[in-house]
């Protein structure tokens, strides 16, 4: 939907980059990293089809590329903390698609920022967050409920 995938990857925000983020802070449960590695990459990929998580994302592109990207000499340009859009965007996308827990596992990727995220500016690095704390929480719920 919105051709995220591919807008995203033209920033050089590729779906496996996306994965390898997630699986940076991956926490063994009782799943071998291999099969939560194609988990996730399954899940991502299917959270792109979904009309309100890449709508949020469509909107972290825009708003980066207005806000951070057109005005990189603005207040904003170093994230301050008086921007709260962009961690409500990521929060969002996160409790969309993994619920009230996904908001805890949005603020671990958030603080750590590992892999693409680190390169990513305020906007998209916590959309991309919040994607990946969604379905890496949906995935540790999923192992929880079948134990």
């Amino acid at each position: 939907m919105f051709e995220i995938e591919e807008r995203l990857s033209s920033k050089g925000i590729t779906t496996e980059a996306i994965v390898d983020a997630g699986m940076a802070l991956y926490v063994p449960h009782g799943m071998d990293a291999e099969e939560a590695r194609r988990r996730l990459h399954t899940r991502i990929t299917a959270s792109y089809n979904d009309p309100n998580i890449s709508s949020l994302l469509l909107g972290a592109i825009l708003l980066e590329e207005e806000l951070f990207e057109r005005r990189a000499n603005s207040e904003i340009a170093d994230d301050p903390v008086f921007l709260l859009s962009d961690e409500i965007i990521g929060m969002s996308i996160a409790e969309i698609i993994g619920g009230i827990y996904a908001r805890f596992e949005f603020t671990r990727y958030d603080q750590k920022k590992p892999g693409i995220l680190s390169e990513l500016g305020p906007f998209l690095d916590d959309a991309v967050a919040g994607l990946i704390a969604g379905n890496t929480s949906r995935l540790y719920s999923e192992c929880f409920s079948n134990q």
